[in-house]
């Protein structure tokens, strides 16, 4: 594969993606008991906004930076915090929130969030096969004895590790979706995995790009009937268009009661910032409810 996430990194993708992750991890760490993240592509960990990949798409401007530079209410404010903390643990050099957007430097991927906002009692499992790739996470994750960085295959993972000692956490899928059949490939694996561990929390991100694509997939996904399954997609604009990638969308299984509607006030603030025509489209919804 070619993906490189560091001409991606901290775009709106990124943002919708970080957003839900950090929601349901504050969520989880509401009790006591142990959890357990899976990462299944974690990346790199780490991007360097000055760098020459982030520089030459300028992704970020659009989305943590349109984040940053917009005048939200305290109360949206509140339910970013946790993402954006761990936005500024990578930036320790800015001062305050109006620096932080001035000079952002760093952006952190999934893994970096994960540790971010887990206690000493949980454990993170992060998986990535390019060799590369794998070395610049193993130096962003540190010498952190609750986690682990392997170099096993996504949908390998999600069989060897299912269901945790732990018993509680969350599965975080996120493909590069630069090989074909890869939306196949992921309907299979939740599906395999949600027998192994029906209680875990799955979420599944997507680009919205093939939109045939991505509409049999959630007919895919509605069809299996798995209990509780969340939908969230955000567009760019009110048009979608073809072969572009201009939204994204994300599947939670066995979600926070709080999540759904965290979203829809979350997203429904921050599409003016992200969107490109100003207003967006945030649609969040159950594709099969609790049963």
């Amino acid at each position: 594969m070619n993906y490189r996430h560091a001409f991606h990194a901290g775009n709106f993708a990124d943002v919708v993606k970080h957003v839900v992750l950090a929601r349901v991890l504050a969520y989880l760490g509401r009790k006591d008991a142990a959890f357990r993240v899976i990462d299944t592509h974690a990346g790199a960990g780490l991007y360097d906004l000055t760098g020459d990949e982030a520089r030459r798409t300028g992704e970020w401007e659009g989305g943590i930076g349109a984040v940053l530079r917009a005048p939200l209410a305290p109360a949206i404010r509140d339910l970013l915090g946790p993402w954006l903390d761990a936005v500024r643990a990578v930036n320790p050099a800015a001062a305050d929130d109006e620096a932080l957007a001035r000079d952002l430097r760093h952006y952190p991927g999934s893994p970096l969030i994960a540790q971010a906002l887990t206690r000493p009692q949980d454990r993170l499992l992060f998986c990535e096969t390019q060799p590369g790739v794998r070395a610049a996470l193993t130096e962003s994750v540190g010498r952190d004895g609750r986690a682990k960085v392997l170099p096993t295959d996504a949908w390998q993972a999600l069989h060897a590790y299912l269901p945790p000692r732990e018993r509680r956490g969350l599965v975080l899928v996120d493909p590069p979706f630069e090989e074909a059949g890869e939306f196949h490939r992921m309907a299979q694996g939740l599906f395999e995995a949600h027998r192994r561990w029906s209680t875990g929390i799955f979420a599944l991100w997507y680009p919205i790009k093939d939109v045939r694509a991505v509409d049999a997939f959630r007919r895919d996904i509605e069809r299996a009937g798995i209990p509780k399954t969340l939908s969230i997609q955000f567009d760019l604009r009110t048009v979608r268009q073809a072969d572009t990638m201009t939204g994204c969308g994300m599947i939670v299984v066995n979600p926070p009661f709080t999540l759904a509607e965290e979203l829809r006030t979350i997203l429904g603030a921050l599409a003016p910032a992200l969107s490109t025509d100003g207003t967006g489209r945030v649609r969040v919804g159950w594709l099969t409810p609790e049963r």
